[in-house]
């Protein structure tokens, strides 16, 4: 055996909810029951963005931000996410209690068009020095 397969690390090109609890890539079952009520709602077609009346805002025109840094700001956020689009709402998830930042958010944009673009350009646009966010990953529903 080669030292480059012994050492070899896989790495996904993008993100697959299964592939992602994987060691290798290779898994083909749902890893956690999350992951396995999620892949049989959306086979099913029983996903119903509209269907929860705690929705706010237009499900198809937001984006899910995470891993940012505790420091975030509403401000900061919304300053960073506008360079992708009019921003309708902007939702910075915090601890009930103590009101600290959770590290991530939700955004809503005022178009789907709009919504894509951050999407697609935001994944490695923000830098930690300019806007104490940490590199993010970005979801669509």
């Amino acid at each position: 055996m080669s030292s480059n397969k012994i050492n070899a690390v896989f790495y996904a090109e993008s993100y697959h909810p299964i592939q992602a609890g994987s060691i290798d890539g290779t898994d083909i079952l749902p890893h956690d029951n999350a992951v396995y009520r999620a892949h049989l709602c959306s086979s099913a077609g029983l996903y119903d963005p509209f269907g929860d009346p705690k929705v706010i805002g237009d499900p198809y025109c937001t984006i899910f931000v995470g891993r940012l840094s505790h420091l975030t700001t509403e401000d900061t956020l919304r300053k960073a996410m506008s360079v992708y689009g009019r921003v309708r709402n902007l939702r910075l998830v915090r601890h009930i209690v103590t009101g600290a930042s959770r590290g991530y958010a939700f955004v809503e944009y005022e178009t789907e068009r709009e919504m894509q673009r951050a999407y697609k350009d935001a994944q490695h646009g923000l830098s930690r020095k300019t806007y104490t966010l940490y590199t993010f990953t970005i979801f669509t529903t």
